[in-house]
């Protein structure tokens, strides 16, 4: 039986290779504000210990809606945004870029 060794792909590596691609990039960062979003979502969950049964709980959804939100596989809208963050305890700050 022979072996089969496969090299460890790089998550930074890769991304830094594929974003030279201007079309891929493009669509990245078009995509970076909904990743954002998730990143932070995740973040002050699981820093107050919140489970996403609980969290969906306290907003009167379903886990599987906030596990679909949290793989980005959901386009929430404004007004489900501001049910997450009351829901967390936190407030939303908007910043636009130009």
């Amino acid at each position: 039986m022979t072996k089969v060794f496969r090299k460890h792909l790089d998550f930074e590596a890769w991304e830094k290779k594929a974003l030279k691609n201007p079309g891929l990039k493009k669509e990245y960062e078009k995509l970076q504000p909904e990743y954002d979003l998730i990143e932070v979502m995740i973040a002050i969950r699981s820093k107050k210990g919140i489970t996403q049964k609980v969290l969906a709980q306290k907003m009167r959804t379903k886990q599987s809606v906030i596990s679909r939100l949290e793989s980005g596989n959901a386009n929430p809208s404004f007004e489900f945004v501001k049910r997450l963050a009351s829901a967390l305890g936190t407030d939303i700050h908007i910043k636009f870029a130009a």
